[in-house]
């Protein structure tokens, strides 16, 4: 069996952090996208980058439709790794429906079911298949690529919030489940990241309250790689935590906005 770390939603922003990171330090990576054309690209620049370890894309959609998982393609997703002697030790949750601009008074039952769906109930699914194959070949880890916005409520988020709340809850329940297997389980809380929004639309996130950190910056996609890592590779008697890489944010009553 050839070990590698599988990483979701890995064509764009922390996604390609994650892949990069990893495939650094010599770890080989299997990828996952929504759009095969995208995964393909990915797969090609990513092997290009990374000669020496092998990186795999696989284009993949969580939900058959807003109510329904769809488990069969999870089930495939894994057949496919194991028909191709790979291993899973470590799985990173990184994929995420963003929910955004929902309005309590507009958007359709739906709208929550689909958020609820893709961050929690499809997580689990992942989980279960590799958390499966880890007890048998004694033991691995699982992050999730959380947000602080399961601690911190920000407007018009109501499905996204409320699915990293029970993000973290289903964190710390795998944790206390799978441990007796060697099996770990840990969160990565991210707050305000420079992904290719902050790019495109600057004089919103200009003056964006959360960009005002205690420590004057906000995070890039390697600094949230750069955590993972550590759970994934170096945190060996921890399970069930949770790591913010907010720059403070979190903390602060209210943020220190200069005038």
């Amino acid at each position: 069996m050839t070990h590698a770390v599988l990483i979701t939603g890995a064509c764009i922003n922390t996604g390609v952090s994650l892949v990069e990171k990893f495939a650094a330090e010599g770890q080989n990576v299997i990828f996952t996208g929504r759009d095969a054309h995208k995964v393909q690209s990915k797969e090609k620049e990513y092997r290009e980058k990374f000669p020496n370890v092998q990186i795999i894309g696989y284009a993949i959609r969580s939900l058959l439709d807003e109510r329904t998982v769809d488990e069969q393609a999870a089930n495939d997703l894994f057949a496919y790794i194991d028909t191709n002697g790979f291993f899973i030790d470590t799985l990173v949750l990184n994929a995420a429906d963003q929910g955004l601009g929902m309005k309590i008074f507009e958007n359709p039952l739906t709208d929550l079911m689909r958020v609820i769906n893709v961050n929690v109930v499809w997580n689990f699914c992942l989980c279960q298949l590799a958390a499966e194959r880890m007890k048998a070949h004694g033991g691995g880890n699982i992050v999730f690529i959380n947000s602080n916005t399961a601690y911190r409520a920000i407007p018009d988020r109501i499905a996204y919030v409320a699915s990293k709340g029970g993000q973290l809850g289903l964190m710390r329940a795998l944790a206390v489940d799978l441990g007796k297997y060697n099996i770990r389980v840990n969160a990565v809380l991210p707050g305000m990241i420079r992904t290719d929004r902050w790019v495109t639309n600057p004089d919103f996130y200009k003056d964006i309250p959360s960009r005002f950190t205690p420590i004057g910056d906000v995070a890039d996609g390697a600094d949230i790689a750069d955590a993972v890592y550590y759970f994934a590779m170096c945190a060996r008697n921890t399970t069930g935590a949770e790591l913010v890489v907010d720059g403070g944010n979190t903390i602060q009553l209210y943020p220190q906005i200069p005038k």
